[in-house]
């Protein structure tokens, strides 16, 4: 179960940031757009923080990462997009089709939830995993006989 997520000011001093209107208004649109992509978050700030630039936007998401706040993932051959989801070891599935992102919960137990398959002498902590493949809808959009899910 995922905790409750903070309220801007309370997340962003519990970091060591101060507390700004950009970054405030880039702390809402990660809560409300998990995995959006910085060009997305600055499309959801720029009318209620005049005079945001996407530059800026970049240099608040970069912010957020080196304290913790967030998290920025990179899936192969996609822009990298950020979520405020950290600290779990919790891993994503892409969509091939249409580029949907969308959270996975360790696959084995607690973090790093995986190990290598052979000694490698690293002390390790976290593992990522992308699993990719179709989502729900284009599944369904691509396929005669949708899959049928059960939840």
């Amino acid at each position: 179960m995922i905790p409750p997520r903070p309220d801007a000011e309370s997340a962003l001093r519990g970091a060591g940031l101060r507390v700004t209107a950009p970054r405030r208004a880039v702390y809402g649109a990660l809560s409300g757009a998990p995995h959006a992509r910085a060009d997305e978050v600055f499309e959801r700030v720029r009318d209620t923080v005049p005079g945001t630039s996407l530059q800026a936007v970049y240099n608040v998401l970069g912010d957020f990462v080196d304290a913790g706040l967030a998290r920025r993932i990179e899936p192969s051959g996609q822009p990298g997009r950020f979520e405020l989801r950290v600290g779990d070891n919790h891993h994503h599935a892409v969509c091939t089709s249409c580029g949907r992102v969308d959270d996975v919960d360790c696959v084995q137990g607690a973090a790093p939830c995986l190990h290598p398959g052979h000694d490698t002498g690293f002390v390790i902590h976290s593992a990522e995993v992308t699993f990719w493949g179709l989502c729900p809808d284009c599944a369904s959009a691509t396929s005669p006989h949708p899959i049928e899910r059960t939840p």
